[in-house]
């Protein structure tokens, strides 16, 4: 079963799909292992964790797909990746496609602003035109290798030019081939059930925290007809307050002691990791090799 498979058996079977953010592949194993069904690479945090970068369009294609190969080479839950605006042209395009697709990623969303981009909920967001951004989403689908690698709009208009706007462009969207619609930075539960009710095909809601979007609850957003609900940076967000916490103390009182308890265990960390299976492997080997230098193979 191919990652793009896997994703949409998830999504059939999940309603809503929570698709939880990671940063790299042991967020990645957190995720998988308190049971996540789908995983989520974003652009932000690609920029943000790996090169220390705002997310404003300064990461290419392999930025990324350096993430996605060490995310997917120790995980199997499915994951979708943000591809911006798809870094070019038709044919930049289309090896972005093909080369997600190789990662291994199960998918990913391209968007509807010009290639210097803006975060999602930050403003002065500029758009390309409709017909553009449907010529994107056609070079997409016509480089897809596996039929079932998702290929998902993200229309960033609500913001800039309003909800009707917005439910436009999914729809032409939808009819240039996009599998499946992710509708940024939407202000109400009525404005998400306009889009479900709209658009015929899967649409995703963004509840990234301290963003245009209000903190609406999964069951909230099952009620409007929503089919995924994706947290993209929450994870990321806890971590990095943590870490600012312990440097800070250790800078500030010459010991960690006091912050022991919001830090991971050595012995958590090892089972997350599956460590000791990796040392038992060593020392069966070592073992052998010692019994074979002593003329006992």
């Amino acid at each position: 079963m191919t990652a793009g498979q896997r994703f949409r058996k998830e999504l059939k079977q999940n309603s809503p799909l929570q698709i939880l953010g990671v940063i790299n592949a042991y967020s990645a194993i957190q995720a998988q292992n308190v049971g996540a069904k789908a995983i989520y690479l974003s652009g932000a945090g690609v920029a943000n964790a790996s090169y220390g970068l705002p997310d404003l369009g300064m990461t290419m294609l392999e930025d990324v797909c350096i993430d996605i190969r060490r995310i997917t080479g120790r995980c199997d839950v499915p994951l979708l990746v943000d591809a911006d605006t798809g870094w070019g042209g038709a044919f930049n395009i289309a090896r972005t496609v093909r080369e997600m697709t190789k990662a291994g990623a199960a998918g990913c969303h391209i968007e509807d602003q010009v290639a210097i981009k803006r975060c999602g909920h930050r403003p002065n967001k500029e758009l390309v035109s409709k017909e553009e951004m449907c010529d994107r989403i056609k070079a997409a689908v016509d480089a897809k290798s596996d039929p079932d690698f998702v290929i998902m709009a993200r229309t960033d208009a609500h913001a800039s030019l309003g909800q009707a706007q917005a439910l436009d462009r999914a729809k032409a969207y939808v009819k240039a081939g996009a599998d499946m619609i992710f509708a940024e930075a939407i202000h109400t539960l009525e404005e998400y059930q306009e889009f479900t009710r709209q658009i015929d095909v899967p649409v995703l809601a963004n509840i990234t925290e301290f963003g245009a979007t209000p903190m609406f609850t999964v069951d909230e957003l099952a009620d409007v007809g929503i089919s995924m609900v994706l947290y993209p940076l929450s994870g990321f967000r806890a971590m990095n307050k943590a870490a600012l916490q312990v440097f800070e103390a250790i800078l500030n009182k010459g010991t960690q002691n006091d912050v022991l308890d919001i830090m991971q265990t050595r012995a958590e960390l090892y089972e997350m990791l599956d460590y000791h299976s990796y040392e038992e492997k060593l020392d069966k080997l070592f073992i052998k090799t010692k019994e074979c230098k002593d003329g006992k193979c």
